[in-house]
């Protein structure tokens, strides 16, 4: 098995272990949120928000 294949591999395994450990399993469910707003100011309307999921203590936000 080549370096590469055995380092994708690796890389499968554990974006499919924190993919099982973070749907649910364990009883605590990802609680997804949604924020969204306008503004208006002089230098015109400005559009912006962010998405995240929380699962216990961990919080992920993307803004954009």
């Amino acid at each position: 098995m080549s370096g590469d294949k055995m380092m994708r591999e690796w890389m499968f395994g554990l974006i499919g272990l924190a993919l099982l450990s973070a749907c649910g399993v364990d009883g605590e469910p990802l609680r997804p949120s949604l924020n969204a707003g306008v503004g208006v100011s002089n230098s015109g309307v400005h559009a912006g928000g962010s998405v995240g999921l929380h699962k216990g203590p961990l919080n992920i936000f993307l803004g954009f």
